[in-house]
């Protein structure tokens, strides 16, 4: 049975193991022993905060195969990003010349340094391992985290994001941050995307260019993969179209790659996904997947089964190998969405 909880001290070697993996581009994870402890005890401070409004915590949880105990995948959810760092991202934009004496009117696009999207939550740090990457198994992953947001989202920001990684080559090369390298800021690709997720950012403010770029002065290669994803992302990229996440014109300051958006509520799992009331015993015949969670916080767990679940009623019946998985009694809730 794969099992989706939040973090513990005791995962750090398979985090450490999945960061190593994940390979460069993974801001979320670098390959540092110090800044991996820290978002371990964050995850677990923050499961079990208690909190007025979110502010900076961090929701960190993992795949677990309970047949090996081996952790096989990881995700996470950011309550409102730029809380206590600023969260920087380039805004596209268009500036208008015009002239009526020589009849010619030019556009141009342009790449603006912001912070527009402080106070958002961000889902995050989606990753599994390669023998596990088939089924249901990445659609489950990355959907345990809507649940976990229609469940309580009093903790996250009304605006959901997610950073989607940039074109970069099997060298971690990003061709658009080879002009800002050039010009500004005088390391590599792998350099500062490792300094950004270890939160050392204020290179980025003293090195970056503060007034707008214009898109076409940066070299060809470069203007071609703004908004682009990595080929290894348009999975995830798909999943989260899916879900409503649009593209509103903006992208990551070193790779270009795009970010995309949606309001909690009108996310298609928030929306779809429902609670019913468990009974324990043997489950009946079905043909449909379903995602489902309990209604925990601190002791949030997340599987994904064939149910038999009714428009006409409020109950579903779970084996008890999956209510012992889910940490959940007879009587108990859970919240379903169909795969």
């Amino acid at each position: 049975m794969l099992i989706i909880r939040p973090i513990r001290a005791s995962d750090y070697d398979a985090l450490y193991s999945i960061a190593v993996e994940s390979g460069h581009g993974f801001t979320s994870l670098p390959v540092n022993e110090e800044l991996l402890r820290s978002k371990i005890a964050r995850a677990e401070a923050s499961f079990t905060k208690q909190i007025d409004k979110p502010f900076d915590e961090g929701y960190l949880m993992v795949l677990e195969d309970t047949k090996t105990n081996e952790v096989v995948g990881t995700c996470g959810v950011e309550a409102a990003v730029g809380m206590q760092d600023a969260f920087y991202h380039y805004r596209l934009g268009t500036e208008v010349y015009h002239s009526s004496q020589i009849s010619v009117r030019n556009e141009v696009e342009t790449l603006t340094l912001c912070h527009d999207y402080t106070g958002a939550a961000e889902v995050c740090t989606l990753f599994l391992k390669d023998a596990y990457r088939k089924g249901n198994n990445g659609r489950m992953l990355s959907r345990s985290r809507f649940l976990l947001l229609a469940q309580h989202p009093q903790r996250f920001g009304e605006t959901v994001i997610a950073e989607m990684r940039g074109v970069s080559d099997d060298h971690g090369d990003s061709p658009f941050y080879e002009w800002l390298q050039h010009h500004f800021l005088g390391i590599d690709f792998v350099e500062a995307d490792y300094l950004s997720g270890l939160g050392k950012k204020a290179f980025m403010a003293e090195m970056m260019p503060r007034n707008p770029v214009y898109v076409c002065l940066l070299p060809k290669k470069a203007q071609k993969v703004i908004g682009e994803v990595h080929k290894n992302t348009k999975p995830a990229l798909r999943l989260l179209q899916a879900e409503g996440f649009k593209f509103r014109n903006y992208v990551d300051i070193f790779d270009g790659g795009p970010t995309v958006e949606c309001a909690l509520s009108d996310i298609r799992s928030v929306k779809k996904s429902r609670l019913l009331t468990v009974s324990i015993g043997k489950m009946p015949h079905a043909d449909q997947h379903f995602i489902f969670s309990n209604t925990s916080l601190a002791d949030y767990r997340a599987s994904a089964a064939k149910l038999l679940v009714s428009d006409e009623h409020d109950n579903v019946v779970l084996s008890p190998e999956i209510a012992a998985g889910l940490l959940v009694s007879d009587g108990e809730q859970i919240r379903v969405l169909a795969m």
